[in-house]
């Protein structure tokens, strides 16, 4: 059985960092091979992808983080990574780490003005 647990979520203010860790626990073949990606949900809209990183180490991100966040991951903690910079207040949000079908309890992040 997959976990994962998400851990760096806190306030901030607008122009500031904050780096997100999620460490999986559970079959090492299954998460090293597979794709981790991290996802958040704001107040009233739906949960989408931020940015993603496959077993092979390609990397996805979404249009609106392209250039102020870097997803990277380190394969032998089983450990991945959002480095967060530039952050502004529509960054606000519930941030959740996935691997296939599990997820994890989400960390919050909080932008101020």
């Amino acid at each position: 059985q997959v976990q994962v647990v998400e851990s760096g979520g806190g306030l901030v203010q607008a122009g500031g960092s904050l780096r997100l860790s999620c460490t999986a626990s559970g079959s090492g073949i299954v998460i090293r091979l597979n794709t981790m990606g991290w996802y958040r949900q704001a107040p009233g809209k739906q949960r989408e992808l931020v940015a993603s990183v496959s077993g092979g180490g390609s990397t996805d991100y979404a249009d609106s983080v392209k250039g102020r966040f870097t997803i990277s991951r380190d394969y032998a903690k089983n450990t991945v990574y959002l480095q967060m910079n530039s952050l502004k207040p529509e960054d606000t949000a519930v941030y959740y780490c996935n691997l296939r079908t599990v997820w994890g309890q989400g960390t919050l992040v909080t932008v101020s003005s």
